[in-house]
Order: C-alpha cells, then sequence, then structure tokens
C-alpha cells in the first residue's frame, strides 16, 4: 500500500529541529512508527521497538548499555514500556546541542506523560497523531489555514472535490486506521475486533488493572451508543454493571489511550448556569460504527444514528485540523441551562468561531441567530456557520456561511 501523507509532516518536522528529543503519541495503529520511517528514509536513522523483548529488557536493566548498542540519532517505538530510558535519554539531551536526536513514539499513557514531563522537561516536544482525516485519505493537503472566513473557504474549495453524502459515510464507517483502509467488510469488521481483544483489552490491563473483559466491552459498545451526546455516568456505569467511579475511571483510560475524545463545556465568568459535562466523540469513526454493530455504510448513513454520527466525524476533523497546525486553538462546545445549544466553539488568537454541524444539504440559516448567545461576554467573535453537507460555500451574513464538510 502506498504511503499516505500526514499533515503532522510539517510540524513534526519543525518541532525536531526544535527540540533535541520529540515524542508522537496516539492510539495503537494510527500510524505513528511509518510516518516516522517515511520522514527518516535517506537519514542515517537507527530503529528499535520496545515490542521487542531483547531490547525493552536491555533498556530496562542498562540505559546506559543500550544507547552504546542502539546508537542516537534513534527512533524507539512504544518508549511507555521502557521508561527507565528518560533519564538517560535526559542526560544524553544536556550532553548536546544537537536537534532532533531521539524520536519516540508511545501510546498516550497517563503515567508515561506523567513521567516525560517532569524528566525531560524542556527538551522534548509532544505532538499527537490519530488516524487518517478525510482529506489524508483523500490526498487533500489544505495550503491555508482555517479560519471560517470566505475567503478562505472559497480558496479551500478550490483545491477540494466535490462534497459528496455517500463519500463522507463511507469514511465515517470505514474510519481512519491505515490497516482499516484496505480492508472489505468482513476483514474490517475482523480487524476491529482484533483491534480491541488484541491492543485495547491489553493497554486497559496494562494501564488499569482492568481484567473483567466482558464488562469492559459493555462499557465500550455503551460509550458507542452515547457518541456525540453528553456523558452520563450513570448509563454508562448501568449498561456495563460497575459503579459510577470505576466507570469514570475506564473512561479516563480510555482517553488517555486515544480511543475517545471529550469536548470540554464552554466555561466563562460572566455566562452563568453553563453546562459542565463534556461530550463524547470516538477519535475513530470506524471503531464506533464497528462496536454499535452498523454493517454497512448504507445502514449507518439512513439509520437513526446517522446525525450523531456525522457530528462526530466533524468534530474530530476539526480536532485533527487544528492539533496539525500552527495555532493552537481550543475546541468546546456551548450548552446553557435553558437547553440552548452551539455545536463546537473554537477559540483561537483571541477569536471565537461558533459552529452548528448538521447533516443536512439545506440547514435552517436561522441556526445562527443563536451565536448572538455569546456576544454577552467580552470575547471577540470571527466567522463561524453550518458546517453540513452542501456542495458550495455560501454566505448566510457577513460573519457565517454555510460550509461544506469536506472543506475543514
Amino acid at each position: 500500500m502506498a504511503y499516505i501523507k500526514r499533515t503532522l509532516e510539517r510540524k513534526f518536522l519543525r518541532m525536531s529541529s526544535f527540540f533535541k528529543a520529540i515524542l508522537v503519541t496516539g492510539a495503537r495503529q494510527v500510524g505513528k512508527t511509518t510516518m516516522l520511517k517515511h520522514l527518516a528514509e535517506g537519514q542515517n536513522r537507527t530503529y528499535v521497538t520496545m515490542d521487542n523483548t531483547m531490547a525493552r529488557t536491555l533498556a530496562q536493566t542498562d540505559p546506559v548499555l543500550f544507547f552504546q548498542t542502539y546508537k542516537p540519532p534513534i527512533i524507539i517505538d512504544e518508549i511507555q514500556k521502557a521508561p527507565e530510558l528518560f533519564e538517560q535519554i535526559k542526560i544524553m539531551c544536556d550532553e548536546t546541542e544537537e536537534r532532533g536526536l531521539f524520536w519516540l513514539t508511545g501510546s498516550q499513557q497517563y503515567k508515561m506523560m506523567k513521567n516525560i514531563r517532569e524528566t525531560l522537561a524542556g527538551r522534548i516536544g509532544i505532538l499527537e497523531l490519530y488516524s487518517l482525516s478525510k482529506n489524508e485519505v483523500d490526498g487533500e493537503l489544505f495550503s491555508n489555514k482555517l479560519d471560517f472566513s470566505l475567503p478562505c473557504l472559497l480558496k479551500r474549495q478550490t483545491a477540494a472535490k466535490k462534497n459528496d453524502i455517500v463519500d463522507v459515510f463511507e469514511h465515517i464507517w470505514c474510519g481512519g486506521m491505515p490497516d482499516a483502509l484496505k480492508a472489505d467488510a468482513e476483514q474490517r469488521q475482523e480487524y476491529f475486533n482484533s483491534y480491541i481483544e488484541t491492543y485495547l483489552m491489553r493497554d486497559v490491563a496494562e494501564e488499569g488493572g482492568i481484567t473483567d473483559s466482558v464488562r469492559f466491552r459493555k462499557f465500550l459498545n455503551a460509550c458507542a451508543a452515547l457518541t456525540a451526546e453528553q456523558v452520563n455516568y450513570k448509563n454508562l456505569a448501568d449498561a456495563a454493571e460497575v459503579s459510577q467511579p470505576t466507570a469514570k475511571e475506564w473512561l479516563r483510560i480510555l482517553q488517555g489511550l486515544g480511543i475517545v475524545y471529550l469536548l470540554p463545556p464552554f466555561a466563562n465568568n460572566e455566562l452563568k448556569r453553563l453546562s459542565k459535562t463534556p461530550k463524547l466523540y470516538f477519535c475513530d469513526t470506524g471503531l464506533c460504527a464497528y462496536l454499535s454493530m452498523w454493517l454497512t455504510r448504507d445502514t449507518l448513513m439512513n439509520g437513526a444514528a446517522n446525525g450523531h454520527y456525522f457530528e462526530n466525524y466533524v468534530v474530530v476533523e476539526l480536532l485533527k485540523n487544528f492539533s496539525y497546525s500552527a495555532d493552537k486553538a481550543n475546541l468546546t462546545y456551548y450548552r446553557d441551562s435553558n437547553a440552548k445549544e452551539i455545536d463546537v466553539i473554537v477559540e483561537e488568537n483571541g477569536l471565537i468561531h461558533p459552529l452548528e454541524i448538521k447533516k443536512s444539504a439545506n440547514p435552517d440559516r436561522r441556526e445562527v441567530k443563536k451565536y448572538e448567545l455569546i456576544d454577552k461576554t467580552k470575547l471577540k467573535r470571527g466567522c463561524g456557520g453550518i458546517v453540513c453537507m452542501c456542495q458550495e460555500v455560501i454566505p448566510i451574513d457577513k460573519l457565517n456561511c454555510f460550509i461544506p464538510c469536506n472543506l475543514i
């Protein structure tokens, strides 16, 4: 299978020329190693994985000898399995001015991240890679940054193919795991099944001591049923027959492993009575569709949950876009006690971009009226609109547009 260019490559290479060590985290099988090996082509860079028992034992027992055997510049895969290396990496970073010596990958586990931040503070850049976005699969890498303004969207429109609901739901149903892309329907089911059984169950056992795989599987299914809704710990706990504190802990572990994404609620001192509960999304919609037993693209596209899956898809594409771009953005959603809701608020460079997400190709333009809710704050409003299945960008008013979902 040909290599698929990743949007994160640009940022990774910039950070590698600045930091001495750089860590790419993310869920299992999203393509971290593939990307690093691709970027290392033509370089004289050692590669070693901590899945290799002999290399791991050496790393754990004698880090100094490990680095005499495997000399930097180096790619170390699954570094979370040998935290003993961090102290030695710190010493080696401090002895040299050379940049980008250590390229590390790891599943983003809570203990490892705490360990890395304490040991390698100031020496390491940390980036997160997600499964493939639709634009990466289609080979469309936009040159301009996304600010939701009419000129920005029109420029992107010239580079993108036409928005198409079958195409979008094909991506939602398949997901973006590189290995799942080349599978047929039957193979994909087996892929996700073994992904859960081999990687996920092993990781949750290591990370959280969870050994009750039957209950944990029920918990996963309950999460998938709740996608694009506010987290309800009682429902999750009841479905898995565990206590609410356990459900809370299990969700935190899934978040740490890059399986789910919790979109925090918008918080602002000037607005009272805002929701404090996050919304739950899956980082890979293909895994979510598998867990909910949507066996074909068409049953998902025409099913009762299609709006939720479309929202999940848009939120995660936004998340990928801003994780990989030069400017950091804060994603939240707005909900108050009157049940008024704005699906996503992007805060970037002191501007607020409000977005509604609608599966329709022709949503009601009056939706943008509720953006006035945030005008009560001192925050400055940027461009926003309604992300939907429309085929081309259409202005609604001077700040808002109908935004085809394939332009984000």
